[in-house]
């Protein structure tokens, strides 16, 4: 049987009531000797408790080191969870940091104007130096400028995650044949004759001029129809070309884009 005994102290407030036949400075010195008062008890509260163990020590010892390897034990179970957390937080940012790749300073890219319905739309696109796609804008008017700021921060939330690394399929995919107004047939693009909506034309024209999605296009490309008389498109004046020309402007077809001004003389003459 293990013993304890409990110390409790308590803090009493009372008040004495005493009965005084005249109201003077003598009787009012005298009241702190008198014993006739009646005592009220106004509020008790709990101050502390105190337990002590009534035992050997040997008991106390073995209670002590038991406690001892449990907060050690506890110690040595948190600091890996801890050490585990500040990895994470210190590399997270850096994986957010690096996972993005910026843009050159200076980059191609073009401009495609259409009309759907009675609505311009004005397509910019930014390219990397390897023909990737990285950026859009979205341009139009006639539109109030809440739908412009909709549309200006929905290009910059699609540039942003092109950057971050998502696939454009992931977008085309996501936004392809959504319906709504301005809707109906296109002017200005030889590719695209219809759209439900200005969402749906804007990724297949992405879809067409960046991924060569042609089954999206209302109308055959030239170059299917046309044989190439050079197969090798690694040769150095295409690496030139595409290096120079955007990816998206000439929708990889790069060959019948090429104007041969090898034959063409060009005189120079400085006025005197």
């Amino acid at each position: 049987m293990k013993k304890y005994v409990v110390e409790t102290y308590y803090t009493c407030t009372f008040k004495t009531v005493h009965t005084l036949n005249n109201l003077d400075e003598i009787e009012l010195s005298k009241i702190d000797q008198r014993n006739d008062g009646e005592v009220k008890v106004i509020d008790v509260k709990l101050n502390n408790r105190k337990t002590k163990k009534i035992g050997g020590k040997k008991d106390e010892k073995s209670s002590d080191s038991k406690l001892d390897k449990n907060m050690s034990d506890n110690i040595s179970n948190q600091l890996p969870k801890q050490r585990k957390n500040q990895e994470s937080i210190t590399v997270n940012p850096k994986i957010k940091n690096n996972s993005r790749f910026k843009m050159p300073d200076r980059r191609k890219g073009y401009i495609q104007k259409a009309q759907i319905g009675d609505h311009k739309v004005y397509l910019h696109t930014g390219e990397y130096d390897d023909g990737k796609i990285g950026e859009i804008f979205i341009d139009t008017n006639k539109e109030g400028e809440l739908v412009k700021a909709m549309m200006n921060n929905f290009a910059i939330a699609i540039s942003l995650g092109l950057q971050y690394g998502v696939p454009l399929e992931e977008y085309v995919d996501a936004f392809i044949d959504t319906k709504f107004e301005p809707s109906g047939n296109v002017v200005g693009n030889d590719r695209i004759l219809s759209a439900s909506s200005i969402l749906d034309y804007v990724f297949r024209e992405l879809a067409i001029s960046y991924l060569g999605k042609e089954e999206l296009a209302h109308t055959p490309t030239i170059a299917s129809s046309k044989i190439l008389r050079n197969g090798n498109e690694d040769d150095k004046f295409l690496k030139i070309v595409k290096n120079i020309t955007s990816k998206g402007f000439v929708r990889s077809n790069y060959e019948e884009k090429l104007v041969d001004l090898s034959d063409v003389r060009i005189n120079l003459k400085t006025k005197n």
